[in-house]
């Protein structure tokens, strides 16, 4: 009989749950991830997250939830990227179309941040942004869940957030490493949810059942 030492150290054993207020953070879903002409966007689980997220953002900014994207983009020579080992992000050059937010997803009123690191959190504003709507729930969508969206689960973690990742709305190159990172941070760092149902938290907030995020109107980009 196998024993399942992480059940008996009791990884998972609790929930987190849903605060009262509430913003999305969108990771990487720029042209260079999205559009299928592109090396990096030809991954199937990116193109069905794309409506999935659609949805999740709509509710959200019923509510008046923050949205906040984050795109990974560097200057022309290079000299503030980090030694990436991907060499499609060779292009991913500031004010190129590579670096644009999907048109699909973004609105005007959306907070748009810019990365050089996996995390969303890393050398960014966000965490005054979230603080000053007085946010206490992160949902994550993007790219890629083993790397940047995992950044940024365990950041948010890090920061005090309850943590909720839509799993419809989170996508990898890979079956197999976006599996295996949804469950390693559902029994570590947040909760990985149908998609549906944060949709149906977030029309609450619309609907006055959950109490919205304080501020987050003046959140322009």
């Amino acid at each position: 009989m196998t024993t399942d030492l992480y059940e008996v150290a009791g990884y998972g054993g609790r929930d987190i749950g849903f605060g009262e207020r509430p913003a999305v953070l969108v990771v990487d879903f720029q042209n260079a991830v999205t559009n299928e002409t592109q090396p990096m966007g030809q991954s199937p689980l990116v193109a069905s997250a794309i409506p999935q997220t659609q949805e999740l953002l709509e509710a959200a900014r019923r509510g008046g939830a923050p949205v906040v994207f984050c795109a990974t983009s560097f200057q022309a020579d290079k000299q503030d990227m980090p030694p990436w080992k991907i060499t499609a992000m060779d292009a991913w050059i500031n004010k190129s179309w590579e670096v644009e937010i999907d048109e699909r997803l973004w609105r005007d009123g959306d907070v748009l941040v810019i990365k050089k690191a996996p995390s969303i959190f890393f050398g960014t504003p966000v965490v005054s942004i979230l603080t000053k709507a007085s946010v206490d729930t992160v949902i994550l969508a993007g790219a890629n869940t083993s790397g940047c969206i995992r950044a940024s689960t365990i950041d948010s973690f890090s920061y005090g957030f309850r943590t909720i990742l839509p799993r419809e709305c989170v996508a990898d190159q890979g079956e197999a490493p976006h599996e295996a990172n949804l469950r390693d941070v559902a029994i570590r760092y947040a909760d990985v949810v149908p998609a549906a149902d944060v949709v149906a938290y977030l029309r609450g907030v619309s609907e006055g059942r959950v109490r919205p995020p304080v501020g987050s109107s003046e959140l322009q980009a």
